[in-house]
């Protein structure tokens, strides 16, 4: 991941990837920001957490 942002009032997770591709994640209660964050992984922890758990969009 290149860089990873958290819109605290939307509950939305914006993830971009080392390709340029930009994800938006909604719904994402603070606390998965927060394991993310802390995560020694991060693309392990949003591959067994995040993807398949919240809608997301390309944007």
């Amino acid at each position: 991941m290149d860089s990873v942002a958290y819109d605290v009032d939307s509950s939305t997770l914006y993830v971009r990837f080392n390709s340029g591709a930009t994800y938006s994640y909604s719904g994402v209660p603070q606390s998965e920001y927060n394991g993310l964050m802390s995560a020694s992984s991060h693309g392990t922890y949003l591959n067994a957490h995040i993807k398949g758990s919240y809608p997301y969009q390309k944007l």
